[in-house]
């Protein structure tokens, strides 16, 4: 552990309404010679849930200079069986050290019987479902001592005992639990094609005073068994034009929104993901001086 971090120097650190990046190994380098002008970096926890060593290193040095969010992707939110106490346990371990900015999960299910599944399944959107699922969130927000967003998914598949929209239900888990919203433009561009719905409409119905984070990420398009356009969410490429433009509707209606440009596949050069980050904030950022003005 970092002198720095046992003296307490780190604080809360509010993630501006910047664009920002994932922190990943192929970048410690270009990050820490460079310490380059970025809004805040994301980590996913389960990479850092080991007490030390150079990943710690490193997230140190860069939770010094920059905000930080943690958005997990193992705590099985949505699964049948109760909360990981070990998992919730070294989380809450990790906001601790290193005081992040933001914290989210998606509203997704990965664990069955003790096993992982290395995917995050899609949940039917019913009353049976919401209360579970609310109760799940209370749990890690307690444990937690403060607020976390759930982050929309990606889709493939739909639930015939489904008897709400995605919207409704995120709306009502807000209402009941009082969490926050991840609101991924991808997720809901790529749901959009896949079960036929208007990604507009969707987002000009989303509770956007509750999100405190925005993501965008790039797709993979193949074709289903019926040859329809079949989107699949891979984070492995440039974000997509029909992608920027439901964020920008997204931040007209939401305002200034800190923004994550996700890519965890086939990483780019640094220079690659930078771009990406800078055009968010051309988008992103006259928003913002348009809210301060007001």
């Amino acid at each position: 552990m970092s002198a720095a971090h046992a003296l307490g120097q780190f604080g809360p650190t509010p993630i501006p309404a910047r664009a920002g990046v994932g922190l990943k190994p192929e970048h410690y380098r270009d990050v820490l010679d460079a310490f380059p002008d970025i809004g805040w970096f994301e980590v996913h926890p389960e990479n850092y849930m080991g007490a030390g060593g150079w990943p710690h290193h490193v997230l140190e040095r860069v939770r010094a200079r920059y905000p930080l969010s943690l958005h997990g992707v193992g705590l099985s939110i949505g699964g049948a069986e109760p909360l990981n106490r070990e998992h919730v346990a070294k989380l809450a371990a990790l906001v601790k050290r290193y005081e992040p900015g933001l914290v989210s999960e998606h509203l997704a299910w990965s664990t069955h019987e003790g096993n992982f599944l290395n995917d995050l399944l899609p949940l039917p959107y019913n009353q049976a479902t919401l209360t579970h699922v609310a109760r799940h969130v209370d749990e890690l927000q307690e444990a937690l001592g403060r607020r976390v967003l759930i982050e929309n998914p990606s889709t493939y598949i739909t639930f015939a005992d489904t008897d709400m929209s995605e919207v409704a239900f995120l709306g009502e888990l807000v209402r009941r639990t009082g969490c926050g919203l991840l609101l991924d433009c991808n997720n809901v561009f790529v749901c959009a094609t896949n079960h036929r719905f208007d990604p507009v409409a969707y987002i000009d119905a989303f509770p956007v005073e509750h999100v405190g984070e925005i993501h965008l990420a790039g797709y993979a398009e193949i074709a289903d068994d019926d040859g329809r356009p079949l989107l699949i969410d891979v984070h492995d490429r440039t974000v997509r034009e029909a992608v920027w433009g439901l964020y920008a509707r997204a931040i007209d209606r939401a305002g200034a929104v800190p923004t994550l440009i996700e890519w965890d596949n086939d990483i780019p050069a640094w220079s690659t993901l930078y771009a990406e980050a800078m055009k968010a904030e051309r988008i992103l950022l006259p928003r913002e001086g348009a809210s301060r003005a007001a």
